[in-house]
């Protein structure tokens, strides 16, 4: 019970500094959340997003599981994307895998771990789609990590299939769809490079509004 304690005193503290360095701080936060972030990050506890980033509590709105999946049968996180979009009106949404991934590398070994075997069936699918693309890794850490960066573009693509964003297009909604991936061994985050903000850019058969849908 003494180190579930230790989170209340430390609580304490971090309010107490929090209000040394700005009085007004948890006032102004109380009367509205409005950030411009979505982001879509790994459970994984070394990977906290705004810490990252280096951003307030307001700053950043935030969805997390194991390895970062966008799965368009999750009520859990269309429902946080719906909302970020329709309501709180973010201008950006980001997907961020990070390297060593244990869901990653859970997926591609030939072990059973339960009832997470089928959420990570997604990594399995992507894996096995794309396996020629993994001929030249010199080991398996290599493998995992490269695995990683193809997880993150498949769940930016996931994002930008879902309705909720062709909706925002489609409105002339300025929203862009982001895929990075951070290094725990050096903190640095870095850009893959897939960047989306029209239904021109993802491929006609996902594409629910035919000729790109905006008005």
């Amino acid at each position: 019970m003494s180190s579930v304690k230790q989170l209340f005193d430390r609580n304490i503290e971090w309010a107490k500094r929090i209000k040394s360095e700005d009085p007004q701080f948890f006032k102004k936060l109380a009367k509205q959340q409005s950030p411009e972030y979505l982001w879509i990050g790994c459970s994984d506890s070394r990977v906290p997003a705004n810490e990252i980033v280096d951003l307030l509590p307001g700053d950043i709105f935030v969805h997390r599981n194991v390895a970062n999946l966008v799965i368009h049968t999750d009520l859990n996180c269309l429902s946080v994307i719906h909302y970020a979009v329709e309501v709180l009106k973010v201008r950006h949404i980001i997907v961020c895998g990070h390297y060593g991934c244990g869901g990653v590398a859970a997926a591609i070994q030939n072990s059973s771990y339960g009832l997470i075997d089928n959420w990570l069936r997604n990594i399995k699918n992507i894996y096995y789609r794309n396996q020629e693309q993994f001929s030249s890794c010199v080991d398996e850490e290599e493998r995992i990590d490269l695995l990683c960066e193809f997880n993150v573009v498949e769940q930016v693509a996931n994002v930008c299939h879902t309705t909720i964003v062709q909706d925002a297009w489609k409105r002339g909604q300025d929203l862009t769809v982001h895929g990075w991936i951070y290094s725990i061994l050096d903190g640095v985050l870095r850009d893959l490079e897939v960047n989306f903000n029209a239904p021109e850019q993802i491929p006609e058969v996902y594409r629910f509004y035919p000729g790109g849908g905006r008005r």
